[in-house]
């Protein structure tokens, strides 16, 4: 009999209708070419924000505060460098300036927890409990145990008393209980989530025992979380890594994706993505009589670099009265003759200078008009001296690498490596630095490139993952934006796309136009009504003007759909130790999120994680914990109109996203040291280092494509069982299903028989495990499950009339 693949069909999305820059902190230690220059009279401050509503305000007020952020209960925590004008523009949108040495952090001694609860009697969870324990994860690093548990009850949206919670831990099995503290409670735009609690602990805990206010309580089991991993590649005898010796700028990384390409024919090609960038080039600009009534903005017709730079305008000023405005042109001098007035006194506005620019310039000016939102009314003063146009491109910032950028648009390489390039493996998309700034998710890319032909002929399990997938690295996909971080201003998140209007479009709003290539998507986005992506076109997060604007989320769109072997996508990030899925935006107002992953995607998703983080630990003792893995909205924030929600619902790719470079626990100090942006190279190579980074999470690139290669090789069906079984039962009881491996599980309970439009098993919420059914009376479950690889248990066919799905009776009689 033919085996049957399925790929679990995904729920349609609902229809909705719907200045300053703060950079991060430069890490101590850090050279001026690895770290963005801080603007005089900044200093470095710890915000808190109500949620990712207010996070999208300040963004669309001009502020840049994206990355590096942490959830807590009261909302979000980031740390932001400002001037003191800028500190109060802040807080009159509503943030909050925290003291030094001030926010959250997890309680580090026990505090009695709720009065009156350590003795209460500990009974197992059932139906009627309010409270579940989500998970408790043991973990170790650098020396020191942690635990950390999630926990819900029914009853924690009531904020009027708050419900709390208390956590108890015993000291291993069969030891009592202690340790007892509160737990924190989180709340997202409006809606409970969780309570939670990250601790220290000297001795691994068997089981926890979770307590509300209200009177509920559960019991749950600690597990391991990143524990006992297998080694990563790195160890195997002979292999080759530690191929990076710095930053690499993207002229650097697309030579070097040739070279590989030209060095290992057998295995690796270049494929070149059809629509070029817009280029890392801008018009030449000059701002003219200050910011005033009287100011007037020019911007060249041609680019900088192609004799834009070459314009000059004088505003002149000319003996006698009652002088009509004109405009005189030699070569790329424009000068502008001032009107007079009858008394022999200045009488051109800015607006009528503008409009003379613009017409009579002979074609060097492209656009001239009032400075921003000035109507431009004031009467223009004669220039000193020729003011000279000039795109800034020439003017590298301090420590910039040596070398000139190409100007013009880019034509972006893929480096596809894989023996079989023909299709028949399962393809992987590696796509690094959407976002400009994050320099460390390119040389990680290269690092797993390089690994991969280095060590193919010589290391086995290397070979396989060669023999066995078809891997595509986009290095670089932000090529302008990258530059213009590596050469101008070093805290640039977007590309370097111009689609802002008058009001936005002077020289000194160039360090904020854009395109946030990663919310420039077509599902979740925000076009239609989801959180996390802007309108204006100054924001950090800023849109774009329409879905797949921009070439560069074209060429994604574009590459996914000509190589539809491509199953698996990892888009690279920094900074911030995440690792997450779908869902990765809502809707603010009653927080709807895009369709959640059936359980089984679900399931895959956590599984695969823990086995990429493991090989991140095994480098240096770096911990991902639980709390920042998961669906990017529940760890972090709504980011509407991303590639990995695209990816994932309409082309069913398992799209991972990665922020690199995560917090690092000091041992000396006690404390979690977080990233940055662009941390020195070298550093302190057990705490902020670039190299460090980039080996670690290599490592878990690396697993990746391992995981995708047994995908690809995957045809053994998933087992599934109810539990109970099939059975008498004098009193209702509970029953759930159980899988041997990651699967979704599609049943009925009418008697009919089960097929891809019959409900699916679902979790109690998110971040929790299978759902329990409550039976009351005789009820006869058919089931099937499909796995991650699309195998159907049993082989069953949901389309013909079979009957080889699974079915168990319960059979309830008093």
């Amino acid at each position: 009999m033919r085996r049957r693949r399925l790929r679990i069909a995904l729920l349609a999305l609902p229809a909705v209708v719907a200045s300053s820059v703060l950079m991060a902190t430069p890490s101590a230690g850090a050279d001026p070419a690895a770290a963005p220059s801080t603007p005089e009279g900044a200093r470095s401050v710890r915000i808190e924000l109500s949620g990712a509503a207010m996070l999208e305000k300040v963004n669309d007020a001009g502020f840049d505060i994206e990355h590096g952020l942490t959830r807590v209960p009261n909302g979000i925590e980031g740390e932001a460098v400002a001037t003191d004008a800028e500190i109060a523009e802040l807080k009159a949108l509503g943030v909050k300036i925290l003291a030094d040495g001030a926010g959250f952090a997890w309680p580090e001694v026990a505090d009695g927890g709720l009065a009156g609860t350590a003795a209460r009697s500990a009974v197992p969870l059932t139906h009627e409990e309010t409270v579940r324990v989500v998970r408790a994860d043991w973990f170790t690093t650098k020396g020191q145990g942690f635990l950390y548990v999630e926990a819900r009850t029914t009853e924690g949206a009531q904020a009027d008393p708050i419900v709390g919670m208390q956590l108890e831990n015993d000291s291993g099995r069969g030891t009592p209980w202690g340790f007892a503290r509160s737990m924190s409670r989180f709340v997202d735009s409006g809606e409970y989530m969780f309570h939670r609690n990250l601790f220290k602990l000297d001795a691994r805990p068997h089981e926890i025992r979770v307590t509300s206010s209200t009177g509920g309580v559960a019991i749950g089991t600690v597990s391991d979380w990143l524990e006992d991993a297998p080694p990563p590649l790195t160890e195997n005898p002979g292999y080759k890594s530690n191929f990076i010796d710095g930053y690499k700028h993207p002229q650097q990384l697309y030579t070097r994706a040739e070279q590989i390409a030209a060095q290992y024919p057998d295995i690796a090609e270049i494929i070149y993505l059809p629509n070029r960038t817009n280029g890392y080039q801008r018009k030449a600009q000059a701002t003219i009589g200050g910011t005033g009534e009287s100011a007037v903005v020019v911007s060249s017709a041609a680019w900088g670099h192609q004799g834009g730079n070459d314009i000059t305008v004088e505003f002149v000023d000319r003996p006698g009265a009652d002088l009509p405005l004109g405009v005189e042109v030699t070569g790329k001098a424009i000068r502008v003759l001032l009107a007079k007035d009858a008394g022999g006194a200045l009488a051109s506005t800015a607006a009528q200078v503008s409009a003379a620019l613009e017409t009579q310039s002979q074609g060097l000016v492209d656009r001239a008009h009032p400075y921003r939102t000035n109507t431009g009314t004031g009467v223009v003063a004669a220039t000193t001296a020729p003011v000279a146009l000039t795109d800034s491109l020439d003017q590298k910032r301090v420590g910039a690498p040596e070398g000139e950028v190409p100007r013009g648009p880019k034509t972006i390489p893929v480096l596809r490596i894989g023996k079989h390039r023909d299709m028949s493996k399962p393809g992987v998309l590696i796509q690094a630095q959407d976002h400009a700034r994050e320099w460390v998710p390119a040389t990680t890319s290269l690092e797993a490139a390089e690994r991969l032909v280095h060590n193919y002929r010589t290391d086995k399990e290397t070979k396989k993952i060669v023999n066995d997938t078809d891997v595509f690295f986009i290095l670089s996909n932000n090529p302008d934006g990258a530059n213009y971080s590596f050469y101008n201003f070093a805290s640039q998140r977007k590309n370097m796309t111009n689609h802002c209007e008058d009001a936005n479009a002077d020289p000194g709003r160039r360090d904020s136009w854009g395109v946030d290539l990663n919310r420039n998507y077509r599902v979740g986005s925000g076009f239609d009504g989801y959180d996390g992506a802007s309108t204006s076109c100054t924001s950090g997060n800023y849109q774009g003007p329409a879905e797949l604007s921009e070439p560069e989320s074209k060429n994604i769109i574009w590459l996914v759909e000509k190589y539809q072997n491509i199953k698996f996508m990892m888009s690279v990030h920094s900074n911030g130790g995440q690792l997450f899925w779908q869902p990765g935006a809502y809707i603010a107002d009653g927080r709807i999120t895009t369709p959640r992953p059936p359980l089984g995607d679900e399931a895959f998703y956590w599984q695969s994680a823990g086995r990429i983080l493991s090989q991140v630990k095994n480098y240096r003792e770096t911990v991902v914990t639980p709390e920042n893995v998961g669906g990017s909205s529940d760890v972090l924030y709504s980011s509407a109109g991303n590639v990995r929600e695209d990816l994932y619902h309409t082309y069913g790719i398992y799209a991972f996203g990665w922020e690199v470079g995560g917090s690092v626990y000091n041992p000396a100090t006690g404390n979690w040291q977080g990233g940055s942006f662009q941390p020195p190279w070298e550093g302190v190579p057990d705490l902020v280092s670039g190299h460090s980074e980039t080996m670690e999470y290599a490592n878990g690139i690396m697993e990746m494509f391992r995981i995708a290669a047994e995908w690809g090789k995957d045809k053994k069906d998933p087992k599934s069982d109810l539990v109970p079984g099939s059975g008498r039962f004098t009193r209702p009881v509970d029953v759930r299903f159980e899988t041997n491996e990651p699967a979704t599980i599609y049943y009925t309970t009418d008697g009919s028989r089960p097929t891809l439009d019959s409900p699916r098993y679902e979790a109690t919420e998110f971040r929790e495990p299978g759902q329990v059914f409550h039976v009351t009376r005789t009820t006869t479950f058919n089931w099937f499950s499909v796995d991650a690889a699309g195998n159907v248990e049993n082989n069953y066919d949901p389309e013909k009339n079979r009957k080889n799905y699974r079915t168990a009776t319960i059979t309830i009689r008093p």
